[in-house]
């Protein structure tokens, strides 16, 4: 298997789990039904933590916290509620890692976002769509992790949202071991171009509120580098 395969790992599943969620369904049995649904798929582990999904809904899409401490709720999915989701499916050390929160309105996911009743959570959906749009514009072969954090944290800001991530960063590297990754943080001058791949995921809200928002998704560059800089931007996502 190569990323791309491991990446739709987790897209399969994403979609897989959208048909199954129910009101009533505990996050603990979300969480089993996404891991063994990798597993058959070709996952063969769990590169974060060993933990295959990561499953918050309601005011729990709102809390950023690592791997190392994270347990999931044996909270009860509502009628009308918001959940986050976010999958690191493995194959022989390469990763997938992909994330996405769902609405569920009079008991079924709404699968676009533009007809979400709620409007806090169609404009946090909307956000994370803007913000991934942004970040492929933004993005050039000479763009460093530091500027796109600087960039995107001054969009999230000037639109009225806030970051959530308890690092304050916005995605990271993809490597084999993820105490090598770097990330989209203040300090790191390390260019974008300078790594096979790396995520973006705003996990952002706005003030005071009680929801979070999450899209996750790998990006890396197409093509060859002399290419891209006749190109200009070509950032794509895996």
């Amino acid at each position: 298997m190569d990323y791309r395969d491991v990446q739709n790992i987790a897209r399969e599943t994403m979609a897989y789990i959208k048909t199954a969620i129910a009101p009533g369904m505990k996050l603990s049995d979300v969480r089993k039904l996404c891991e063994d649904k990798m597993k058959t798929l070709g996952a063969d582990s769990f590169w974060y933590w060993d933990i295959g999904a990561f499953v918050f809904a309601g005011d729990e899409t709102a809390v950023s916290v690592s791997g190392r401490d994270y347990s999931t709720s044996d909270r009860l999915i509502g009628y009308d509620d918001i959940v986050t989701i976010d999958l690191s499916p493995q194959n022989n050390s390469i990763w997938g890692d992909y994330a996405r929160t769902v609405v569920i309105e009079n008991g079924s996911v709404v699968e676009r976002i533009e007809e979400i009743k709620n409007a806090e959570w169609r404009g946090g959906l909307l956000m994370e769509e803007c913000l991934h749009r942004e970040m492929m514009e933004f993005v050039t072969l000479r763009t460093s992790f530091e500027e796109l954090y600087y960039h995107i944290n001054a969009v999230i800001t000037d639109s009225g949202f806030v970051n959530l991530d308890f690092m304050g960063n916005l995605g990271h590297s993809i490597v084999k071991d993820k105490n090598d990754r770097v990330y989209i943080e203040k300090g790191n001058k390390t260019l974008l171009s300078e790594v096979e791949y790396f995520t973006f995921e705003p996990h952002i809200s706005v003030p005071n509120s009680k929801y979070g928002y999450k899209k996750e998704n790998i990006y890396h560059f197409s093509g060859s580098k002399q290419q891209l800089f006749h190109a200009g931007n070509a950032v794509k996502e895996l």
